[in-house]
């Protein structure tokens, strides 16, 4: 099958991106990118070749941060951006995942592609066959607090182009030039600017944000899948899921919830059985299900917003700018700096974590007696003997508790560096990493859920919850069987983490129901 292509310069959804970061999709360079890649590249080589005569022009012909009034011969610039790159790669910490590192190139080369960055199309030819060849550089997730962008992890990657560092090549680590050998493909020589052209921007934050993101989206809709389940096992009602209720409190977000949570009860004998039982209202994790998920619906759908431009900015400096005349102007200013996307993503954390937060007290209400109308404690089949699932919540109660630590704002942070030059720091590449912490534990807490409500449901037969929650019920029995006696259930966690990451509750759910948002 045919791999979709994605051109470098063109907008790109996180979709596109989550595609370019699985090895999904190839990358192109057009011809008319690359022309604009080149007219900016001739104007820094002009500069560069002016000798004493050209003027200062911040990491061109001068030092860095705050070196930058230190002019640099002509016959240094090469070395220049060489010991750029050395010097900045001091990252520290666990390597990140290969899906992060793709999503890092793809975005440098794109920043470069959008034609303000002076960088050779060299560069970008290299890029691009690294994607497509599987060499992925060896960066430490630590180091960044996302000023002049995400240096030291950039500099990890701009390494491994110019043959040094490390990288990981078919599953084995090994020096980068060993790396490039095995793929075929020789490193680069970096000229005026280029070392900075690779290593000044957001793209770390960025990678793993938008990566974040997207996988909140999809928590999203999973939450409305098992909040669902959990809402039949508990004999809930779908009243305040109607539509006349949503459209006096006109949240996008909360329509969309409220709507998938109609289709997915839609004809629930369960529902049926206790329609006149003269109980009024259900918690709020039950009853306003549309208002929570869908607040987090809204916050994320800002943030896609917030990093979807960025994967669209040139956040380079100094920035070129080429007339038709072909006159360029060099101008220093701060498209580098982190700030817009980590207040995005601690606003992302903060929301993505309120998906577990409901979750876990769903969870509670399931395992507790005195509020899970009538099923036996912590649904175990002979309570006593067997303690079921009483340590499944505090499990889930134990990730919650962390992502309240995690969801503290990173960016309210700022620690100056340089010498004082870069006085305010956006602390950003921890405000992405925190907020894919928060997505992993909140995608645990809901197969935790999704678990526990499968044996609520189980113990409601032969009543049947609506058409949706039946089949996701049914897809989940596929892999973890009904609890009849205590287990170890690490394994059934595990295996429900796998059916959250891959959507297959959502899924299964959508083959009876249609699309669900």
């Amino acid at each position: 099958m045919t791999r979709p292509q994605v051109r470098l310069g063109d907008a790109i959804s996180l979709e596109t991106l989550d595609l370019v970061a699985r090895g999904d999709a190839t990358v192109v360079l057009t011809d008319e990118v690359r022309a604009r890649i080149d007219r900016a590249r001739a104007a820094v080589d002009r500069l560069a070749d002016g000798g004493d005569r050209a003027p200062n022009v911040y990491g061109v012909n001068t030092g860095f941060g705050a070196l930058a009034e230190t002019r640099i011969a002509h016959d240094q610039i090469r070395a220049l951006q060489r010991n750029l790159v050395r010097s900045h790669a001091c990252g520290v910490g666990p390597l990140l995942p290969r899906e992060a590192v793709r999503a890092m190139m793809f975005l440098r080369a794109q920043t470069i592609a959008m034609g303000n960055s002076g960088a050779r199309a060299k560069i970008v030819d290299l890029v691009i066959a690294m994607l497509e060849r599987g060499v992925h550089p060896c960066i430490p997730s630590q180091g960044s607090v996302g000023a002049s962008g995400d240096l030291a992890p950039l500099a990890h990657l701009a390494l491994v182009l110019i043959g040094e560092g490390e990288a990981e090549h078919q599953g084995a680590i090994m020096p980068g030039h060993e790396a490039l050998a095995a793929a075929g493909l020789t490193p680069v020589e970096l000229e005026a600017k280029e070392g900075l052209a690779m290593i000044n921007g957001t793209q770390l934050i960025t990678a793993i944000g938008a990566l974040a993101v997207l996988r909140g989206e999809r928590l999203c809709t999973n939450a409305d899948v098992v909040g669902a389940m959990s809402l039949e096992a508990l004999k809930g009602t779908g009243r305040p899921f109607d539509p006349r209720v949503q459209q006096v409190r006109p949240h996008p977000g909360q329509a969309t919830t409220a709507a998938n949570l109609r289709a997915l009860l839609e004809g629930s004998a369960i529902m049926e059985s206790h329609r006149d039982c003269g109980k009024v209202q259900d918690p709020y994790s039950l009853r306003c299900m549309p208002q929570i998920h869908g607040a987090t619906r809204d916050a994320l759908a800002w943030a896609r917003q917030v990093i979807e431009r960025e994967i669209v900015a040139s956040v380079d400096n100094p920035l070129v700018f080429v007339d038709e005349r072909g006159e360029a102007d060099f101008v220093s200013g701060g498209n580098f700096h982190g700030q817009p996307l980590a207040i995005a993503l601690d606003t992302a954390a903060i929301a993505i974590a309120e998906l577990a937060n409901c979750a876990e007290r769903r969870l509670e209400q399931l395992v507790n007696p005195a509020m899970s109308s009538g099923l036996p404690p912590f649904l175990a089949p002979r309570s006593g003997l067997d303690s079921g699932f009483m340590m499944a919540q505090v499990t889930a109660a134990a990730l919650v508790s962390e992502n309240k630590v995690l969801c503290h704002p990173s960016s309210v942070d700022s620690i100056p560096s340089s010498a004082g030059k870069e006085d305010h720091v956006s602390m950003g590449s921890i405000s992405a990493r925190k907020c894919m912490q928060v997505a992993e534990h909140v995608r645990t807490v809901l197969a935790i859920e999704a678990m526990v409500a499968a044996q609520g449901l189980d113990l409601r037969l032969p009543l049947e919850p609506g058409v949706g929650v039946r089949a996701a019920h049914v897809a989940l029995r596929e892999h973890v069987p009904t609890l009849v006696e205590d287990r170890v259930l690490h394994p059934d966690i595990l295996r429900c983490c796998e059916l959250v990451d891959r959507g297959v509750l959502v899924t299964a759910a959508e083959r009876v129901v249609g699309r669900l948002s």
